[in-house]
């Protein structure tokens, strides 16, 4: 399933598709990024599409913009903290060909995510909005030196999204949105090329714009009950790039490089119930269609490679999904306290892991507050905290490098989210 040198790198470079976030376990399943505001990290982003917090619904269901009076804007930042760590199980036969380079240290990399929202009330059936935040993203870096290093060293994916939105609300029941995406796509990858000069490294390096749309549904059944529906679209990309070497001894293989990757599809259905004016319980279910990226290939564009397939990498993404629970409650006229927790599926197969990407399942449980002096300004804290499964690396390959990775990730993950809101 592997190939060697530096165009296996290049393989599981355009691989991801998106972020600023890291997990030596993305901090949702596969890649995606669920810190989208601050305002939902407190309830592990439970109920999403039916909460309506603040101008953030835009992105989650712009059929809640309805329920927005005014203009409003909401600005957010999530510090992501992850920690990753492999252990190989051995030297060969049984373990790790490159086993004596080490378990490659810290692969967890912190990042800020930031995102920013605005919604304006145009009519009184009326509204718009725009969202522009970071819908995937991965970022891991491993020594450079390492058990797995003719697999990955340093992986950094974002994305930026920019999201215009419209909502019509059809009747005191029923509201509905849509919008469109336009969204970039960035890859920097690196990895080892030969044991016999470790510090030589292949970069691969891509990215792309292109379009998606969403779509929302909001019903109000009165008596404090709200039932959101949302879908977005897959988005397919070429991404086109370079493939580079840090070493002049292999600069002859330096050749533009393209890939074509289609992230995937979701749908979401979200639960909101104000029981009374203190106490609100919201929960959802989340599927993500990972299945769209199968088989990764690698096809130079310049020179003697140019439309030769140069890597072929099986992924075999399954589908995957995540349930959330969440309530808040109001304690005083200026504070709402928020707790939550979730749990998301991993579309990675444990035979196909790597440490690029060595996602697994994952646990949330989540605190936050809400500071709300005035109805024209607010501030909202949260705190998650994710674990991960132990996952098995069963890396094998005929070819040295890259060999065989064979051992354990452990993983955690720690975030912090801040956000302002503004009415006006």
């Amino acid at each position: 399933m592997t190939v060697s040198c530096g165009f296996r790198g290049a393989a599981i470079a355009f691989l991801a598709s998106g972020s600023i976030a890291g997990s030596g376990a993305a901090v949702a399943a596969g890649f995606q990024l669920q810190e989208q505001n601050a305002s939902g990290l407190g309830l592990a982003y439970s109920g999403m599409a039916a909460a309506v917090q603040d101008a953030s619904t835009a992105f989650w269901n712009p059929a809640g913009m309805s329920l927005l009076p005014d203009r409003q804007i909401a600005g957010s930042v999530n510090y992501i903290m992850p920690s990753t760590k492999f252990s190989s199980a051995g030297p060969p036969p049984f373990g790790s060909t490159f086993d004596a380079f080490g378990n490659g240290g810290q692969g967890g990399v912190s990042a800020w995510v930031p995102a920013l929202y605005g919604t304006w009330m145009i009519a009184p059936r009326w509204s718009v909005g725009l969202a522009i935040n970071a819908p995937f993203g991965l970022s891991t870096e491993w020594d450079s030196q390492w058990a797995g290093m003719f697999y990955a060293i340093k992986s950094k994916i974002e994305t930026v999204n920019i999201n215009p939105t419209v909502s019509f609300k059809v009747n005191n029941m029923l509201s509905l949105g849509a919008g469109v995406s336009y969204q970039k796509l960035k890859a920097t990858l690196t990895s080892g090329v030969t044991p016999l000069i470790p510090s030589v490294q292949g970069k691969v390096e891509g990215d792309d714009w292109s379009w998606g749309w969403n779509i929302g549904a909001l019903l109000d059944f009165g008596q404090g009950t709200r039932v959101g529906l949302t879908y977005r679209s897959a988005i397919s990309y070429t991404v086109e790039g370079n493939l580079t070497f840090n070493s002049p001894l292999f600069s002859a293989l330096n050749t533009n490089v393209k890939a074509d990757i289609k992230l995937p599809q979701t749908a979401s259905i979200g639960v909101s119930h104000q029981f009374n004016p203190k106490f609100r319980v919201l929960a959802d279910y989340t599927w993500t269609g990972w299945d769209s990226i199968q088989n990764l290939n690698i096809v130079g564009t310049s020179g003697l490679a140019s439309g030769a397939t140069l890597a072929t990498t099986p992924l075999n993404f399954n589908n995957s999904w995540r349930i959330g629970a969440g309530v808040e409650y109001q304690v005083n006229q200026p504070w709402l306290l928020r707790a939550g927790m979730a749990y998301d599926t991993t579309p990675v197969q444990d035979q196909f892991r790597d440490p690029r990407l060595p996602d697994a399942n994952r646990t949330w449980l989540a605190i936050g507050a809400r500071f709300q002096p005035s109805a024209q300004w607010w501030l909202d804290f949260g705190y998650t905290y994710i674990w991960l499964q132990n996952a098995s690396s069963n890396l094998t390959s005929p070819f040295v490098p890259p060999g065989n990775l064979i051992g354990t990730y452990k993983a955690n993950i720690n975030i912090l989210g801040v956000q302002g809101s503004f009415r006006f």
